[in-house]
Order: C-alpha cells, then sequence, then structure tokens
C-alpha cells in the first residue's frame, strides 16, 4: 500500500469513484520521450506552426508540414508507452474507466492496449493520414519512400491533398469527438486531467465541465495549470510515478 499522502489520496477517490474519466496531454508522453509543442523548447519554439489554410492555399507550405512530420518519425517510432500510459490501461482494463480523452496524436493509448474506440483523440492522430476529401487512409511509410524519392508531396488520386490525420491550427475541431468527450465528461464523478497544461481551448473545457457538474477533478501535471484552485485534488510531479503508484502497476 503506497504511504505517500497523495497517492494515498488519488486511489482512494480512484476506489470510490464509479465513472472514472481520464483525460489526458503532452505532459504523459514526454515520459516517453515524445516533445511537447508548446513548452520552453518544444517543437513550435522551434518551428512556428502551419496554418491549415496556409497547408491547402500553398505547394511549399504542405511540402514543410510533411518535411517535419517525417523528421519526427525516429522519435515516433522509438516512443513506447510508459508507466502513465500502462497504469490509464489498467483503469480501462478494470472497467474504471470506460473512454480516455486526449489532446495527444501518438497512439501510444493505443499502443498500452486501450481499444482504439474507447480512446477519443480531440486532435487526431498522427501515425496515419487521410484524403481531405475523400477521406482515403495512407500509411506514412508510404507517402514517406514517394517523398523521399520523388520530393512528391503527398496526394490522393481523387486529387485531394492528404494529410496527417491530426488536427491543425486553423482546422476545425473533429465534431464526433468533441460529442463523445462531452457526454463522457458528463458521466463523470470522478475527472483525472494528466500532463495538460489546460490552456487550449475547448479541449481544456472539458475539465471545468466536470467540475460544474458535480465531478470531483484532479490534476495531476508537473507544471501548475490555470485550474488548480477548483481541483480537489493537484499532484505537480511524476505522471508515471504517481499514477503508476496509485494503480499499482509497475
Amino acid at each position: 500500500m503506497p504511504q505517500d499522502s497523495d497517492i494515498v489520496a488519488l486511489a482512494r477517490m480512484i476506489g470510490e469513484a464509479n465513472y472514472v474519466v481520464v483525460f489526458t496531454g503532452a505532459g504523459i508522453s514526454t515520459e516517453s520521450g515524445i516533445p511537447d509543442f508548446r513548452s520552453p523548447g518544444g517543437l513550435w519554439t522551434r518551428n512556428a506552426p502551419i496554418d491549415f489554410s496556409d497547408f491547402m492555399r500553398s505547394h511549399e507550405a504542405r511540402k514543410e508540414t510533411w518535411r517535419r512530420r517525417f523528421n519526427m518519425d525516429a522519435t515516433l517510432r522509438e516512443a513506447r508507452p510508459n508507466r502513465g500510459h500502462r497504469a490509464v490501461a489498467q483503469l480501462v482494463h478494470d472497467g474504471k474507466v470506460p473512454a480516455v480523452i486526449t489532446q495527444n496524436i501518438d497512439g501510444l493509448h493505443q499502443e498500452s492496449g486501450i481499444p482504439a474506440d474507447q480512446v477519443i483523440e480531440l486532435h487526431g492522430n498522427t501515425t496515419y493520414a487521410t484524403c481531405l476529401d475523400c477521406a482515403q487512409r495512407f500509411e506514412i511509410d508510404d507517402l514517406r519512400i514517394e517523398f523521399e524519392r520523388d520530393g512528391i508531396v503527398p496526394h490522393c488520386a481523387c486529387g485531394g491533398w492528404v494529410k496527417t490525420a491530426t488536427v491543425s491550427f486553423g482546422q476545425s475541431m473533429p465534431p464526433e469527438a468533441m460529442r463523445r468527450a462531452q457526454k463522457e465528461t458528463l458521466a463523470a464523478d470522478l475527472f483525472i486531467a494528466i500532463g495538460s497544461s489546460l490552456v487550449v481551448y475547448p479541449a481544456a473545457g472539458f475539465p471545468e465541465l466536470a467540475k460544474r457538474n458535480g465531478a470531483r477533478l484532479v490534476i495531476l501535471n508537473r507544471e501548475p495549470t490555470g485550474l488548480d484552485p477548483i481541483a480537489d485534488l493537484v499532484l505537480s510531479r511524476s505522471i508515471g510515478e504517481t499514477l503508476g503508484a496509485a494503480v499499482g502497476v509497475d
């Protein structure tokens, strides 16, 4: 039994809850070696994000978008689910967590063993691509071969542009994912926000909604967040170590 008072409190809250919703941000994946976007030294401090309108309008923007994505391949391939991911997967397996809402695009929750239909991806997924017109799926490895061999920017036989299945700046949020996330949030009696700065809206609105709806709110993040004052429990510490100890996962 963990002796750390914070971990004991988190374990007790999970045990007492009937419907737990987990909401994850970049912080859970940085512990797997995936850099985040917004923090000092993050990806967007080195390269400003490319707006969706620029992607659609400019060949150079499309080419640069894909160059950046292919440059991330090695990092994404080497990343594996960490103790935090495994702890969340255990809660799903135990039936405590019906769905995980995530801002992450790396697919590590699915790789940890959570069924894909129980992962609600608010910002999409970068491990594959789709045609923006006909929605045909494309595998990243296939697209990379043509890009590196011939400099061909990925496009579909239907004439549409192909883009990673992520939500870019200026692109609409996926309505079905947002609808599902709201439904799960309103059902929760315990909402655990993990590794998110809680500054990106509308996604960051879900912890607020859960709290207003009567759920207990836990925030587990290394840095302070703007929602800390309304949380029932704030844990400013390592995600994998803390969540793993609370759930009993090595």
